[in-house]
């Protein structure tokens, strides 16, 4: 079995200690169910998991050794310890030791003091005096007269943690909405340097995400004003963020959370910190394309545009949207990137569609209503007819904002009546071409695309 014990930070009350261990508890749910809490009062609690089972899916044994120990220094943890047992594992952290693989477990718990047990170092006092001060003189007396003589929790924890006895635990389980808070260890001034106690609650939200397949678009960073600070400076502040897609990345959460705070100024000294999931959704890790959807770094196209998008402002990025829309100026629009609205999916044409389109129509000439273009045109395919819009007002478009590609209608509408042929010219290749067909409307025709 692979166990691991974590011992977190020195807190200085018991409300810091409980909200310590619960956070721990939190983050090592993202790799197995099988955590539980070992409570001490008179020895330094520790949060204990079972990760034989978890192995495979974290990529072997040693990615996932790694990441543990890379990821509970950022948490604040004091000492992480690996072992076969839970009680070994715990023993072992307490002593200030972290590989109980290093030698047979026997070999190791012998050497250590009595103290790093708690049913044991409930009775150090009378073991001292009959000469015990490690966990293998205990193991040395008499069994008989060590099970009359101290209780039974001394022995059984004895035997739990040699790996003689099955361990039981009672174990955690995750909540249904995520709350967490931190207690800084010194006054912050400046927002920005917010983030380092932040970044401590953005892992737990992340480990929280991931033991429910979820991700965040919405998330609130909640902090309180120093006790010595001005009536007008308030009891502290919030900021939510919010992305456009539901993530449990913790390098684009923090960049987008630095991003924010870099806007914000504090009217006084904060000391303490809260952290809240707002929107949470199920997460679907999955791509049918065929194209990396991930730059060098790792970072994703979408979070680097909602990163730019944070800083310069929503309206300054944008991303083309597709919409079901027959006319060709307005099958697609541009919103803002970080913007959740559904894409569209616009509707599959049986008619060949050009490779470029024109910005605004071309007017060509003609004669004999027969169309020119360097030269006369030959119409290879068509007519397809188009007739769509006569409910479209102007103004009622996001593209309205940004320029038109085709004039309203006398009637205020963007109302259009087109045949589209497939034309081919001497000199200028194959081109998409049509002609108007409205009643109020000279007949003409436009120069609309160019196929490659």
């Amino acid at each position: 079995m692979l166990w691991a014990a974590l011992l977190p930070g020195r807190p200085l009350t018991d409300s810091q200690r409980i909200e310590a261990i619960r956070g721990l508890s939190i983050w090592c749910l993202q790799f197995t169910p099988r955590v539980s809490v070992i409570d001490a009062p008179s020895l330094s609690s520790a949060v204990v998991m079972e990760l034989e089972a978890s192995v495979r899916l974290f990529g072997g044994k040693r990615k996932l050794v790694e990441r543990v120990k890379v990821e509970t220094q950022e948490l604040g943890v004091r000492q992480l310890a690996w072992a076969p047992t839970s009680l070994a594992a715990v023993a072992l952290a307490r002593n200030g030791q972290s590989n109980g693989f290093a030698k047979p477990l026997e070999a190791l718990l012998d050497d250590l003091p009595v103290e790093v047990l708690a049913p044991v170092a409930a009775h150090a006092a009378i073991l001292a005096r009959v000469g015990c001060q490690t966990l293998g003189q205990v193991r040395a007396l008499p069994r008989g007269g060590l099970s009359r003589r101290f209780d039974k929790e001394l022995v059984g924890a004895l035997d739990q943690a040699y790996g003689l006895k099955p361990e039981a635990h009672a174990w955690a389980t995750l909540p249904d909405r995520f709350e967490a808070k931190l207690e800084l260890m010194s006054r912050i001034e400046l927002a920005p340097a917010m983030l380092f106690g932040a970044r401590r609650l953005l892992l737990q939200l992340c480990a929280w995400l991931a033991a429910r397949r979820s991700g965040v678009t919405a998330f609130t960073l909640k902090w309180c004003h120093d006790a010595m600070r001005a009536k007008s400076a308030g009891d502290g502040g919030e900021l939510t963020v919010r992305t456009a897609e539901p993530t449990r990345n913790i390098e684009h959460l923090s960049r987008l959370l630095a991003e924010n705070l870099a806007k914000v100024e504090l009217l006084a000294p904060v000391g303490d910190l809260a952290m809240t999931a707002d929107d949470v959704r199920p997460l679907e890790e999955s791509s049918f394309s065929f194209l990396p959807e991930t730059l060098p770094d790792g970072e994703g196209l979408a979070l680097v545009l909602e990163r730019i998008a944070a800083r310069l402002g929503p309206e300054r990025v944008l991303r083309p949207v597709v919409a079901e829309d027959h006319r060709p100026e307005w099958m697609c629009h541009w919103q803002p990137a970080p913007d959740k609205r559904p894409r569209q999916v616009a509707r599959s044409l049986d008619c060949p569609q050009p490779t470029f389109i024109l910005p605004k129509p071309l007017r060509l000439a003609s004669r004999e209503s027969h169309p020119l273009y360097q030269g006369p045109l030959q119409l290879l395919a068509g007519p397809h007819r188009i007739e769509y819009g006569w409910f479209d007002r102007v103004g009622d478009r996001p593209c309205d904002r940004q320029g038109d590609a085709a004039p309203p209608t006398s009637s205020g509408t963007r109302h259009v009546a087109r045949d589209y042929f497939v034309a081919l010219s001497e000199h200028a290749g194959v081109l998409w071409i049509f002609q108007t067909r409205l009643a109020n409307e000279e007949s003409a025709w436009f120069l609309h695309g160019v196929f490659a």
